[in-house]
């Protein structure tokens, strides 16, 4: 049987991701270990050093925070990444460790992809998760802690993204967090026509939220923002009403439901500020959605009557409604995700392997050239066709003593992870392979 390269030689460096994300962790937990706009501009640098962890980035949304590191060394790196985390957020290690999960090498190339298809989302097929994940490579790009692995790790991953949305229907069987945040409304609300809506916060979410108001027919649409001109900006699409975001209690009695998808590290809506619209709105309820990391509103606004609070967690039951339809789909794009996680790993193996088998070239041949001229030194009257054929000779040796180690490295074939376990790193290595033919020690 063929083995595999993948599984007879492991690669001096690995890839990781370690990280929490909605499967795993509460809402109240994700927040205290989101990092907010520009924060990675000054922690990242601190988490590459170019020993422990070469490349790194971070992807950070309100549903995952989760570190990608190319490494020489996964427990070091591993440890490193925990204390970061801990460190950078000012939150006890003990208190998130029990939530991390760390993926490696194929799991974590496997990982990335099916976060950027959109596989691993809260709503499956949805498609904000991938500009986040360009957003996560822009930024380390532009702080210069992306090296080649993850470059082009990150870009495969783009391009697996495209192939799942082409190539499946997973995307039309799915919603965005925001569409199921409409349809959970729906759940509410007999009809949506004569209700009103106000959006705060005109992110990507709140312009989802917007754009799958006005497809189900809400009859008005209030847009707030602390930057005024984009409110405005995008209440113009929807015909909506703008709210000054320093006057957005005075409006607040007008809504029917509110959907809050802002940044902001307080919360926007409070008990007191909520009571008071509800005394003007004569009790008549109100539909609150946060979808924001950290939250928008204050959990105890649950606590009040006529008032219904849902955060992004509670919106795991709209999904699951959906998920038989999309499982068809879904499966057709995990064989997609598999088949790229092959072509990649294989590709990561090469960087490694292919010095080493030019490096036995190399050696091979100056070693044959030499003693070849010192053997032809002292053959002076050989004819200029013997010795061609005492050349000849000596490359075909050569070619034939290197054919097993370098057909071993170039084999091509992935096997599984249960194969691929079976080997370690210490037995059968482009290290140890160095070491058996003395690549790395000077020549006596």
């Amino acid at each position: 049987m063929e083995v595999s390269l993948a599984s007879l030689v492991q690669p001096a460096s690995s890839l990781m991701v370690v990280g929490l994300n909605h499967h795993t962790t509460p809402v109240e937990l994700r927040e205290q270990l989101a990092f907010s706009d520009g924060a990675l501009d000054a922690s990242l640098p601190r988490l590459v050093d170019a020993e422990t962890i070469r490349e790194g980035a971070i992807l950070s949304t309100c549903n995952r925070v989760e570190v990608v590191a190319h490494t020489p060394d996964l427990d070091t790196a591993d440890e490193k990444i925990r204390a970061f985390l801990a460190e950078e957020q000012r939150v006890a290690l003990p208190h998130f460790a029990p939530y991390l999960y760390t993926h490696t090498n194929q799991e974590a190339v496997s990982h990335l992809f099916r976060v950027a298809s959109s596989l691993d989302s809260l709503v499956v097929g949805e498609p904000q998760i991938l500009g986040q994940v360009k957003d996560a490579y822009n930024v380390s790009s532009t702080l210069g802690t992306l090296g080649t692995v993850l470059h082009r790790c990150f870009h495969k991953s783009f391009s697996v993204a495209k192939r799942v949305r082409t190539e499946t229907s997973i995307a039309a069987k799915a919603v965005s967090v925001s569409s199921a945040a409409v349809d959970l409304a729906c759940t509410i609300f007999d009809h949506l026509e004569d209700k009103t809506a106000m959006v705060i916060g005109v992110g990507e979410m709140g312009e989802q939220a917007v754009r799958h108001l006005r497809g189900r027919g809400i009859g008005t649409i209030m847009v707030t923002n602390r930057t005024f001109r984009r409110a405005v900006e995008l209440a113009r699409t929807c015909n909506g009403t703008v709210v000054p975001f320093d006057q957005l209690d005075k409006h607040l009695h007008l809504t029917d439901m509110v959907i809050g998808s802002a940044s902001s590290p307080h919360y926007i809506l409070y008990s007191g500020m909520v009571e008071e619209a509800l005394e003007e709105r004569k009790r008549s309820p109100m539909f609150l959605i946060d979808l924001g990391v950290p939250r928008n509103f204050d959990p105890r606004l649950n606590n009040l009557d006529n008032v219904f609070l849902y955060d992004i967690d509670d919106l795991e039951q709209v999904v699951e409604d959906n998920r038989g339809e999309r499982q068809v789909e879904a499966v057709k794009a995990e064989a997609i995700v598999a088949e790229e996680v092959e072509k990649f790993w294989r590709w990561f193996v090469n960087q490694e392997v292919t010095p080493t088998i030019v490096a036995l070239r190399e050696q091979a041949e100056m070693i044959r050239s030499r003693e070849v001229e010192k053997t032809l030194a002292g053959l002076a009257e050989l004819s200029p066709q013997a010795k061609e054929s005492i050349e000849a000779l000596t490359r075909s040796l050569t070619n034939k003593f290197l054919h097993p180690p370098l057909a071993y490295l170039k084999q091509r074939h992935h096997n599984s992870a249960k194969r691929e376990a079976e080997y370690t790193q210490e037995s059968a290595s482009p290290h140890v392979i160095r070491q058996i033919f003395g690549l790395d020690t000077p020549e006596e």
